[in-house]
């Protein structure tokens, strides 16, 4: 190269590189800051080796991949400070709150199946927390898990106890705007919400746009299969989606539900709601993050 031509090269890197404004943004990573055509939705430690361990670091990272939505079951456990300073990131980047917890700490215990005036107190205790903690962040839907089956009662009991429970829960929730999204688990058998039929009718039951089903495809994987069909079914009452592929629980693309086709069924009736990405990565470390997006881009061309 003669020695002008190689001077005016290195000039115009320089140049270049000066222009350049400090970002998350990875040119490894496939079709950043693309809008993906489904809200996928991240959680708090999910992109920790690319932005640090600081969660308003991580939301600004997953914005710049494309992201438009997080998720944060721990929300009620953070600082009010902590979360004005997630609400104030969302608003700024145009970002969407996806489910917290309403956890009383009675979620994974023998709770509102019983009738035990304890429990449902403790249940609308915090359900005042959650409306409080909501307006900080913007959210909209926060996960109710009833808790474990109360064995010395009948069926039928145990679901008029969680009915009435979720009833009163929805009368304080109904006027604020939040919605609490049942969530039927496959964790143990224990658990007293398990099928979406099943969530599907209690929610017919409490009659309140406030209460609605939760459908984590991985969970229902697991639990009943069928996933199209049984979201066909209980269409009315979802108002949330979440995502995990099976076995494993990782991102879509490593087990064997197809969620290209999913995508493009939600996508096709007019979803247009939050999928939360409640599931780990499949590889660890920055390389896992970027397959973890690479899976995404791929199941989101449909």
């Amino acid at each position: 190269m003669k020695r002008r031509n190689f001077i005016q090269a290195g000039l115009t890197a320089m140049a270049s590189a000066t222009m350049i404004t400090p970002s998350f943004s990875n040119t490894n990573i496939p079709a950043a800051g693309k809008p993906f055509k489904l809200n996928y939705a991240p959680h708090a430690g999910m992109f920790k080796n690319h932005a640090g361990d600081d969660f308003i670091d991580q939301i600004k990272f997953a914005a710049d991949q494309g992201f438009r939505g997080i998720e944060d079951n721990g929300l009620l456990k953070r600082s009010v400070v902590e979360q004005e300073r997630i609400g104030k990131t969302l608003d700024q980047l145009g970002m969407t709150m996806g489910v917290f917890v309403i956890d009383g700490g009675d979620n994974w215990k023998i709770s509102l199946t019983t009738g035990n005036q304890d429990f449902k107190d403790n249940f609308i205790k915090t359900c005042k927390l959650s409306v409080e903690a909501a307006k900080r962040v913007n959210a909209k839907w926060a996960t109710v898990v009833p808790g474990f089956f109360e064995r010395k009662m009948p069926m039928g009991i145990q679901t008029a106890n969680v009915v009435d429970a979720l009833r009163r829960g929805a009368e304080l929730l109904e006027p604020n705007g939040l919605v609490m999204v049942l969530e039927p688990l496959s964790d143990t058998p224990e658990l007293f919400l398990r099928f979406s039929d099943q969530t599907y009718e209690i929610c017919k039951a409490v009659e309140s746009p406030s209460c609605k089903i939760l459908f984590d495809i991985y969970h229902m994987q697991r639990n009943e299969g069928n996933i199209i069909n049984n979201i066909n079914s209980c269409w009315d009452e979802i108002g949330y989606f979440q995502i995990g592929d099976n076995p494993g629980r990782k991102e879509p693309t490593t087990g064997e539900i197809n969620y290209k086709n999913i995508f493009k069924h939600l996508y096709d009736k007019g979803y247009r709601g939050v999928m939360g990405m409640e599931h780990g990565n499949a590889k660890e470390g920055k390389e896992g993050e970027l397959a973890l997006i690479k899976a995404y881009r791929e199941c989101d061309e449909f």
